[in-house]
């Protein structure tokens, strides 16, 4: 089983979906394909992006099934497997394990907002039974409470915690983790805005969501900053700023969506609550996939 070094850019995939509100798994499989000939140096499939939190357990397994399958070896696959009830994500764990991912995505608990000693606790819980490597996820803006610096560094030393993807927007906490981090512990920026200014710190890559349709310009970003050509990397940076942008113009992955079926890969269909992209913001997505190149004026 695959378990190398995470590094450079990864995927946060979508889940496509028919109109009849099935999983599109033709159209996963064809894009999974696409994500890894274009660049694409790992997967991480049921995160929020994915719409995890409305998929059944069956569907959850199946989505990852199928990525793994599709990757057959050639790119890890992170599976997301986060829960607010530890022992919930233990068990989810345990089938995503099954599923023939690589690694694991647990997020910090959202809702219950624990302490940081609970945070500690939970992921320690998860870690000293879990069949595959950790991967953190500290995202303040969908959990409402922070994974401090501390806090990582802490669950850093444990064996089976391999790495974290901060999305905190707080360059001065991510840079607290890069200098301080145990040898061979993974930092990936969890925010595509802050990319560019992860790796200049130290950083490894970035979970991306902008990668769903830019993803050999994603992936190069980053190849250009782990070399230190930091002029290319800017340049890049600015080439996707567009894209970028257009990307939150709404919740994720509802800009993705619609970006994505502009191109023709997938259909614009997103589970309740989500809904399809507000049609003022047509044009501003539009325009942001000519700006990259994505699709033709």
């Amino acid at each position: 089983m695959m378990q190398t070094p995470i590094r450079g850019a990864g995927t946060a995939l979508i889940t496509p979906f028919r109109h009849n509100g099935e999983i599109d798994e033709p159209a996963l499989r064809r894009f999974v394909a696409w994500q890894i000939e274009q660049g694409i140096q790992y997967l991480v499939p049921c995160g929020s992006t994915g719409e995890a939190m409305t998929l059944t357990l069956a569907e959850h397994r199946r989505v990852v099934e199928i990525t793994v399958e599709e990757a057959a070896g050639r790119v890890s696959v992170i599976a997301g497997a986060g829960s607010n009830d530890t022992a919930k994500a233990i068990e989810l764990s345990k089938l995503m394990a099954s599923a023939g991912a690589t690694h694991l995505l647990h997020t910090s608990p959202m809702y219950n907002k624990p302490p940081q000693r609970g945070i500690v606790a939970h992921f320690r819980a998860i870690a000293d039974i879990s069949p595959l490597p950790v991967v953190l996820y500290n995202v303040p803006g969908r959990t409402a409470s922070n994974m401090e610096a501390e806090t990582t560094l802490e669950l850093a030393e444990h064996p089976n915690i391999v790495a974290v993807k901060e999305a905190s927007g707080n360059i001065t906490q991510v840079s607290q983790i890069i200098r301080n981090r145990p040898d061979g512990f993974t930092v990936l920026c969890g925010d595509d805005v802050m990319t560019l200014a992860v790796m200049a710190e130290g950083g490894d890559g970035v979970i991306s969501v902008t990668s769903n349709v830019t993803p050999t310009l994603v992936a190069e970003l980053c190849i250009a900053a782990a070399r230190g050509d930091f002029a290319d990397a800017k340049a890049l940076h600015h080439r996707l700023a567009p894209w970028t942008s257009a990307a939150f113009v709404e919740s994720n992955p509802i800009p993705a969506k619609a970006a994505l079926a502009m191109m023709g890969m997938i259909e614009n269909v997103l589970r309740l609550p989500l809904v399809p992209l507000l049609h003022t913001h047509t044009d501003v997505v539009r325009r942001s996939l000519v700006a990259v190149g994505a699709i033709g004026a």
